[in-house]
């Protein structure tokens, strides 16, 4: 069955706060061998002008990947979890993600197309802070493969 292509325009509810923790970024740092000091050192993040540890630029996936669950979960999707492989990911920063942000993001499908009998599914996951201002924004494509 083929990916709804409705789901284009679609936004789903806000998923967080999600308080990034000291910890949880020095542990993606070390699984995603991000060796610089802002990433694992608050003395160093501080000396370069950061409140806290500053997050690899990949850790919003962290935050998406709860977003992204909503749409998976949608039983109108018609996508199925065993036939989807991450095509693509991007991410547009307004500032960089440190410990002691609290995140909210919404996710929204911006894009489904079919090529050669899969599924391309976009959406972005916005992510703001404690204010309600921008910080990052996280564009993933997953390709849902058609039927054998």
């Amino acid at each position: 069955m083929a990916v709804n292509t409705e789901l284009v325009g679609r936004e789903f509810l806000p998923v967080g706060p999600y308080l990034v923790g000291r910890e949880k970024v020095r542990e993606f740092a070390r699984a995603v061998f991000a060796t610089n000091p802002i990433y694992l050192d608050v003395t160093a993040a501080r000396a370069a002008g950061h409140t806290d540890v500053v997050a690899p630029p990949t850790f919003p996936v962290v935050v998406q990947e709860l977003t992204l669950a909503q749409l998976l979960g949608e039983t109108d999707a018609n996508i199925d979890f065993s036939r989807v492989v991450h095509g693509d990911q991007r991410f547009t920063y307004s500032r960089p993600v440190v410990a002691g942000d609290e995140l909210t993001a919404t996710l929204s499908v911006t894009s489904v197309k079919t090529l050669g009998g899969h599924s391309m599914v976009t959406s972005e996951s916005v992510m703001t802070d404690a204010k309600g201002d921008h910080v990052v924004t996280a564009i993933s494509t997953l390709v849902v493969r058609g039927d054998e």
